[in-house]
């Protein structure tokens, strides 16, 4: 081996050397091995071999050391002395290989690594016989990259790590580290400048506003085979799915992952949600973006506990039956400097071009879907929320803001694709990429997106050209009936439209109903604040709303808080006004939320058939009114649930309706019933229908009936 130059030996010692590896550690050299270490300031150096023999070291050049063996050195330590201070002996971080293989470096490049977690990032090993931790990254413009931690005071010199080549990866394995060490990469960008980031592939940080990188591992042991068995035979679609939406943070104040299993299990069981849905738990900067501005993409966010605290939080929720589904944001991500902004000195995670790499209303970047490495990075990052911590599906959030490059934008600020459209194609291939690879390895899973357009095929399979998603949420309807209900009772006859058009597209896709935290924030009040009349009236109209939305075609998803009727506008600085339990009437309200959940769960009219459009029939006939809503839903097995909704606010007596049986039909559910808080005008818990199937029944005022009709064949299959 030829002697390095002083300038090498220089940058070397700087730690600013692209090829550590190649002049520190073991070379060999001639007939015989040579050692070369840095160790600045040192008095002494000796390599300590495994059988106990030593090497001394001279001084070469700035800190650099170097000695001779004959035989090859497998393992040593570095013992240094110092003047005035203590001795230093630790094993040497450049004797040691790359941790990562060829395969996984193809795999990278291709943008086809599918386990992306397992390789990149920081990983308690036991590496050639020692224990240690490997650090790898992707910094393909640096010029340099070195790990600085408490393990080195912040100064990462000393732990250059190595290029590896044209993948734009570095490597370094560090012995002796451990689970909790913080740690940052120090990056020497193509202008020459040193920039210290967090790593984008932790999986845990230090709990904001401290900023840095975790090392973990995880000691969990789950405990939800059962679940986990049974949901990959199952599809969601043709199950039950009624959704309770949460912001950790602010759902009890003050309660990590671990304290707020028992009591959140308690509550949906008795609530009788089948799924929670969870804001984003990613780690982010800032409290005040509700997780949907993330800095760490693997990284479960650490105010709330340790990465394992959260797997006990949602295995505590299987095991009780309870589906989750996780809040995940790979449509842009914020411009803090020590995160995935200019990661390497240059747009790297975000696209170059600020027409397709910004939006410019929220302050946020936009990643560069075309590269295959970015591909790759979100792509795993599902897989591994999927993997690693067994949620049951992804609610994908902006998705609209994905698909068009005009999206937000005025004439002149964006440029069209190849084909001069508005369509983002490279965000659209990730979007089909992520949603089949998801459903590939982890069938019974739902990926939900969050798409407020009318783009068409969202939930269509990727084999017909369909985006791949199991679900849409149906934001028209929710505009619509939200709308309708801000009314006036004595207004809503000219407006019968507004809840009755979601019928018209309720089966083009798979739909979510949403009632979600973003109609209870920005001064739009609450679902009990929207709706008119005096405190009665409020939350006669709220159970009707909520009897018609689970009764409407699509699954449901509420923000909490609404069902108990929360008074105050939602906001992540404080808790839920659970006060108002104490009160009666919304005590009522709460119950009546259980009672919708239990009814529709022992009804499989009112989910088995969510996107048939042959299992949904309107009614009318023969009677109408404007303020009725009426329609029918059916099973596999023929059995019939009826849900008529009388909107004005009198009732309606002798109301002649055709229901699509003859015979006896049950009141399942009646929103007026005293025991909720209404009047308690029904029908004696029955309604008649003649040999033609009409039927006269009275409706309550402000209230939703639901019928049940059974078939001989099917009374065990509701």
């Amino acid at each position: 081996m030829n002697r390095p130059s002083d300038s090498v030996l220089d940058t070397v010692a700087a730690g600013s050397y692209f090829a550590p590896h190649d002049i520190l550690g073991p070379h060999e050299e001639g007939d015989g091995w040579l050692i070369r270490a840095r160790r600045p300031f040192a008095k002494t150096v000796t390599a300590v071999l495994d059988d106990a023999s030593e090497v001394e070291l001279a001084h070469v050049r700035s800190g650099v050391w170097e000695g001779r063996t004959a035989a090859q050195p497998h393992a040593y330590d570095l013992v240094a002395t110092y003047d005035g201070g203590p001795d230093h002996r630790a094993d040497d971080p450049y004797r040691h290989l790359p941790t990562l293989g060829e395969l996984d470096i193809h795999l990278i490049r291709e943008g086809r690594h599918e386990q992306l977690w397992q390789v990149l990032g920081a990983h308690v090993r036991h590496f050639a016989g020692v224990d240690g931790v490997s650090f790898a990254v992707w910094a393909p413009n640096a010029r340099a990259v070195r790990v600085t931690g408490d393990f080195n005071s912040w100064d990462g010199a000393g732990h250059a790590m190595r290029s590896m080549g044209s993948s734009g990866i570095w490597e370094l394995f560090v012995p002796g580290l451990s689970a909790g060490t913080a740690y940052k990469y120090e990056i020497l960008t193509e202008g020459g400048a040193w920039v210290q980031k967090a790593d984008p592939m932790a999986q845990w940080a230090e709990v904001p506003p401290a900023t840095a990188s975790v090392v973990t591992e995880s000691g969990y042991t789950w405990a939800d085979d059962e679940w986990m068995t049974a949901r990959a035979s199952q599809s969601p679609l043709d199950k039950p799915m009624s959704t309770y939406e949460v912001h950790l943070g602010s759902w009890r104040p003050g309660l990590g992952y671990r304290d707020a299993a028992d009591p959140l299990v308690d509550y949906v069981l008795a609530q009788g949600f089948t799924h929670v849905e969870f804001m984003p738990l990613a780690e982010h900067p800032f409290g005040g973006s509700w997780g949907y501005q993330v800095s760490g993409y693997y990284a479960p966010t650490s105010r709330f506990g340790t990465p394992d605290d959260l797997r006990y939080l949602i295995d505590r929720l299987h095991q009780a039956g309870i589906g989750v589904i996780m809040d995940w944001v790979p449509g842009h991500f914020p411009k803090d400097e020590f995160a995935l902004a200019r990661f390497d000195g240059r747009a790297l995670y975000e696209h170059a071009d600020p027409r397709r790499g910004e939006h410019r209303d929220w302050g946020t970047l936009i990643f560069d879907y075309g590269r295959s490495e970015v591909r790759n990075f979100l792509v795993a990052n599902a897989l591994y929320w999927l993997e690693e911590f067994h949620v049951d599906g992804l609610r994908v959030d902006a998705v609209a803001s994905m698909l068009y490059l005009d999206y937000s934008r005025e004439a002149g600020e964006w440029e069209p694709n190849v084909h001069g459209g508005r369509e983002n194609l490279e965000a659209l291939a990730f979007l089909q990429e992520v949603n089949a690879t998801a459903y590939k390895r982890y069938p019974g899973i739902a990926m939900i997106a969050e798409e407020s357009t009318s783009f068409p095929g969202v939930t269509a399979p990727t084999s017909q050209g369909g985006l791949g998603f199991g679900f849409k949420w149906n934001m028209g309807w929710m505009n619509d009936s939200l709308v309708y209900m801000k009314r006036d009772p004595m207004y809503r006859s000219h407006h019968e439209g507004e809840l009755s058009f979601s019928f018209v597209y309720a089966f083009t896709e798979n739909f979510v109903l949403p009632i979600s935290h973003d109609e209870v924030v920005h001064g739009k009040g609450t679902l009990f604040t929207r709706m008119p009349g005096d405190h009665w009236q409020k939350l006669a109209n709220m159970r009707a709303y909520l009897a018609y939305m689970w009764g409407h075609p699509g699954k449901q998803l509420l923000f909490m808080g609404q069902e108990f009727g929360q008074l105050s506008e939602w906001s992540e600085g404080r808790g839920l006004d659970w006060w108002i339990l104490d009160q009666p009437p919304h005590r009522q309200l709460h119950d009546f939320v259980a009672a919708l959940n239990r009814v529709y769960r022992d009804n499989a009219p009112l989910w088995a058939r969510d996107s048939d459009g042959d299992a949904f029939q309107r009614l009318g006939a023969p009677a109408w009114n404007p303020n009725v809503i009426a329609f029918a839903r059916r099973d596999h097995h023929g059995n019939t649930v009826a849900v008529v909704c009388n909107f004005s606010g009198a009732p309606i007596h002798d109301f002649a309706l055709d229901l699509p049986e003859a015979g006896e039909w049950s009141e399942l559910l009646n929103s007026d019933a005293q025991i909720y808080g209404g009047s308690g005008v029904g029908n004696m818990g029955t309604v008649h229908a003649d040999g033609s199937g009409r039927a006269h029944m009275v409706l309550p005022p402000l209230g939703v009936l639901w019928l049940g009709h059974r078939t001989a064949a099917g009374d065990d299959a509701v």
